[in-house]
């Protein structure tokens, strides 16, 4: 004999009650794959609920890392030589002038007062930022610069110790960008101009088999650095 007690037919749940239990259930788990799992894990967010949560970035974050590693598995990262080592410019021999005897001054002749040198310019500083940073094998950082829509930052970071991967990118305002890619790249400078109002920078990882030093210098227009990993 069986202790449970077997319900009766009026306590089951009707067939309208199962369907629209079914119903509320996929609503919910349509609500939770487009505001949460879609911009965590796919970086796709149609509504913006998550880059409000933060959780698109940490989607654009894993796709990133997932390129990185398929590309590692597909073909060997080359080693590229930092450009440090430049080829000395060839001085050519000085070519000496035969003298040429000039005539004397007549002594009736008025000398004209020599010209005063200009004073030199005092010459602005090129950087308002930079940092340093170490970064071990495997490991990766993120530094962006809050900028205004068309402000322009100059900017300059090398690898010493090993070339770099690095994704130079954009977001904010519910918008991203990404600006430009590399891999095993040693070193790079240029301008960065901001395609909208927001969070504009670089993302870097080091994927040698060593520790390596990021070294990041920044200035122009923009309102501070910041380091986001």
């Amino acid at each position: 004999m069986y202790n449970t007690d077997i319900p009766n037919r009026e306590e089951l749940p009707s067939t309208a009650k199962l369907i629209r239990s079914t119903i509320i259930a996929a609503i919910v788990a349509l609500v939770l794959l487009v505001t949460v799992v879609m911009p965590a894990e796919y970086a796709l967010d149609p509504t913006g609920a998550g880059r409000l949560l933060g959780l698109t970035e940490m989607g654009e974050i894993k796709e990133q890392l997932a390129e990185e590693a398929a590309a590692d598995e597909a073909a060997q990262m080359v080693a590229v030589q930092s450009s440090d080592d430049q080829t000395a410019p060839e001085v050519s021999e000085p070519v000496v002038a035969e003298a040429v005897e000039e005539p004397a001054p007549s002594s009736e002749a008025e000398v004209a007062p020599a010209e005063p040198a200009p004073e030199p310019e005092m010459a602005e500083p090129q950087w308002q930022d930079e940092v340093r940073v170490v970064l071990t094998p495997g490991e990766g950082t993120e530094f962006k610069l809050t900028m205004e829509e068309g402000d322009v930052a100059r900017f300059s970071w090398v690898s010493e110790g090993g070339p770099i991967n690095f994704d130079t990118h954009g977001d904010g305002g519910g918008q991203s960008i990404s600006y430009e890619k590399g891999r095993g790249v040693p070193e790079d400078e240029g301008e960065l101009e901001a395609a909208f109002t927001g969070n504009h920078g670089w993302f870097f990882r080091n994927r040698n088999d060593s520790d390596i030093t990021l070294v990041l210098r920044t200035g122009g227009d923009y309102g501070q650095l910041k380091k986001m990993l």
